[in-house]
Formats: structure tokens, C-alpha cells, sequence
């Protein structure tokens, strides 16, 4: 089924939805939408909503990482974790090895077991530069964790 170019959905590149210039702030409406988020083989965002597809225009990427928060509480393995708090009201551990960084130093990571890329909202960058170091040998920043240090890429 080819997508209809008929939602006038738009979402910035804070995260923020619009419908019609006009931003949609209804929790449980935005929950369905990014519920409903889908990319097609050309790499658009559209909305997959009762058999119905609809494209829609994304500034830089849907999600954003809203907050970023240590876990220092060991897991079963033993392992520690950053926390991140995603704009679609959930939350995952951070997967450092997605890390990179783009256009304006604009950090981003890999969500949603590598279905999607967010962009760190500012207080979240703020957040996550608290545990970064940089590494003058390799002249690169990384992320110390669980023994190990998680170099950001960038591109």
C-alpha cells in the first residue's frame, strides 16, 4: 500500500508534533502515534494507523532523549547503566555503542533496539556530558562504563 501524503503531521526537531501548524500536547494521542511510527524503505517517517498509511515530515528524528540519568544499581550481571528518558513517555538504558555526533555537535543514539535514532534535547546532553571524558592519545571522546570505554563517533 502506497502512503498517503494527506496528514499535515509535523514534527520538529525538539520532538515537538504538530498537526496543522498547531502542536499537539494530548498525551495519550501522541502515545498512539509513536506507537504507530513506522519507516518505509526510503527512510520516511509514517504513521501505520488501522491499515491506513500516512506519511508525515520529520525536522531531524521523532524521538528525543528528554534526560539521562546513571543507574548505578547493578543488574544481574553486575553491570551498570545509563537510564535515558525518550519525549514518546519511555525510558531504556542507553546503548553507548550507538553513540555519535552530527551536524552542530548534536549528540544522538540508536533507541528501540536500533529501530530509530533520538537527538538529545539540551538538558539531556547536559546530562550525559557528565560522564563524558576525553581521551587525548586517540583525541576522542568517550564514555566510561562497566570497564570499558564507549567512543562517540562522529559523522
Amino acid at each position: 500500500m502506497t502512503p498517503k501524503r494527506d496528514m499535515p503531521i509535523r514534527i520538529d526537531k525538539e520532538g515537538v508534533w504538530y498537526y496543522k501548524g498547531a502542536e499537539m500536547f494530548r498525551k495519550d494521542i501522541l502515545k498512539i502515534f509513536f506507537e504507530c511510527l513506522k519507516r518505509d524503505e526510503q527512510g520516511r517517517y509514517l504513521i501505520e494507523l488501522e491499515g491506513e498509511k500516512c506519511l508525515i515530515d520529520v525536522e531531524d528524528t521523532p524521538f528525543v532523549v528528554t534526560a539521562a540519568e546513571a543507574n548505578t544499581g547493578k543488574d544481574r550481571k553486575g553491570n551498570e547503566s545509563i537510564e535515558i528518558l525518550l519525549n514518546d513517555f519511555t525510558s531504556e538504558d542507553l546503548d553507548l555503542s550507538t553513540l555519535r555526533v552530527g551536524i552542530d555537535n548534536v549528540l544522538y543514539c540508536g533507541i528501540k533496539n536500533g529501530s530509530f535514532e533520538a537527538r538529545f534535547s539540551r538538558p539531556g546532553y547536559y546530562q550525559i556530558a557528565r560522564y563524558i571524558e576525553y581521551d587525548k592519545d586517540r583525541d576522542a571522546y568517550f564514555i566510561p562504563l562497566n570497564g570499558r570505554n564507549y567512543y562517540i563517533r562522529n559523522n
